[in-house]
């Protein structure tokens, strides 16, 4: 299915679940490699992004069993990772190549990591030079670009600043702190996503926020700014986790069944972790109808049923803020399809980590959402979006899986429909999205 045209409907309704969450299933497949005995995973995502980090892990030696959605995982422990015999292809998944690039660094053998061409040209300075700090070598092609050969070697733990809030960046660094002698410190300039402290938690490391006298527990507070460190050399326990239904998945249903009156959507399960609902804050601040169910915790995972229900309409609010922006990175280009619908003006700012995702989402995001007829103001870190009606259109993923699902629900309430040119590559982190878009669709 290359080109899918979607239309307009009267209103979305039902129940839905959607996959597991993309962070959480990459993270729960190395941290199973990593620990000694077996891990059993629950709703794991099979999109093609955290099979391939599968495969990685196969390559290095665990032992992993898939059924359907389920996977058993027989350990490695930390220091039983075995050289792969070929080069990791992590495929479109840039989070594979940065969190796999930790582990990597503190083996006692050479590989190389790398993945498609859209991955080769993200940056990975922004790991490679802390990693180097702490006794790894790595090359990379100019521009410090995939692929990375990673020579590793005996590491030792270090007090980083990360110069900007990436959860990639400080899970590359805890998950390379594991191997380090000491106790590896990491700050970064404001929150970002904490899956992969609440899962080091959860499979037995020590891990704590400095300042705090007790090791970190998996339902500890969001703060503004963050400061985290982790024990080199404490081994891991394999255990059973329950992967959350992935906020940013339920993003763009959230979105269609605010704008469209009338409709009432139950999301059935989802993760409401704090460092990713700062869509849910957004749409509710622009008018959205949108409630939490009673939470309930999955393997350290704060997850709830989402409810909306469309019977306002939306107005146009200002996205900015390192407090926010990093909370909600994945979910601004659907943002700016909410934005395009709703009364007034919205300015998103604070937002140039956009430009270097799987595409450019802010250059690529502004110009197929005039194709449609929105008019967009693009800026150097964001977007100025004008709502109103949304005429419709042909426009085109250019390969990016979010930015193909955020233009199919601009189809859902445009004048004529949009028509989609390279929608096959929402099988990346959503398999299943159009069938999903069909089931709640009235």
């Amino acid at each position: 299915m290359n080109t899918i045209k979607i239309d307009p409907v009267k209103k979305i309704e039902g129940t839905l679940a959607v996959p597991g969450d993309k962070s959480i299933s990459h993270r729960a497949a190395i941290l199973g490699t990593l620990a000694a005995g077996e891990t059993h995973v629950a709703n794991f995502l099979t999109a093609a992004d955290c099979m391939n980090t599968v495969h990685a892990c196969r390559q290095l030696g665990a032992d992993i069993e898939q059924a359907g959605t389920s996977l058993r995982i027989r350990g490695c422990g930390g220091l039983g990772l075995k050289k792969p015999s070929r080069i990791i292809d992590c495929g479109n998944s840039g989070t594979g190549v940065r969190l796999l690039a930790g582990v990597l660094a503190g083996q006692a053998f050479s590989s190389v990591l790398t993945g498609d061409d859209q991955v080769r040209r993200r940056p990975m300075r922004r790991i490679v030079e802390p990693l180097e700090l702490m006794g790894a070598t790595i090359k990379s092609r100019p521009g410090y670009l995939c692929p990375l050969e990673i020579q590793g070697r005996p590491l030792h733990a270090v007090h980083y600043q990360v110069p900007v809030a990436s959860a990639q960046v400080k899970s590359c660094l805890l998950l390379a702190g594991l191997f380090a002698e000491g106790k590896t410190h990491i700050t970064l300039p404001s929150l970002s996503r904490d899956h992969t402290e609440r899962m080091l938690a959860y499979f037995g490391a020590d891990i704590s926020r400095p300042g705090n006298s007790t090791p970190m527990e998996a339902h500890w507070a969001a703060t503004a700014k963050e400061e985290v460190a982790v024990q080199g050399r404490t081994p891991l326990q394999g255990r059973k986790v329950e992967v959350p239904a992935d906020i940013s998945s339920a993003a763009f249903f959230m979105v269609a069944a605010a704008v469209l009156p009338g409709s009432y959507l139950r999301l059935a399960n989802v993760g409401i972790n704090p460092t990713r609902t700062g869509v849910v804050e957004v749409l509710q601040r622009m008018g959205a109808d949108i409630v939490f169910g009673p939470t309930r915790m999955y393997s350290g995972e704060p997850v709830a049923d989402i409810i909306v229900k469309g019977t306002r309409s939306l107005r146009g609010r200002p996205i900015c803020g390192e407090d926010l922006i990093p909370r909600l990175i994945d979910e601004l280009p659907i943002l700016a399809v909410a934005a395009a619908a709703a009364e007034g003006e919205t300015v998103i700012e604070d937002a140039a980590e956009l430009r270097v995702k799987e595409t450019d989402r802010i250059g690529a995001l502004a110009e197929e959402l005039r194709k449609i007829g929105i008019e967009v103001e693009e800026r150097p870190d964001g977007m100025v979006i004008q709502g109103g009606e949304i005429r419709g259109g042909q426009a085109d993923s250019h390969g990016d899986h979010r930015l193909a699902m955020s233009l199919a629900i601009a189809g859902l309430f445009s004048e004529d429909g949009v028509e989609i040119l390279h929608a096959d590559c929402v099988k990346t982190s959503f398999p299943g999205f159009w069938e999903c878009l069909q089931s709640v669709s009235a």
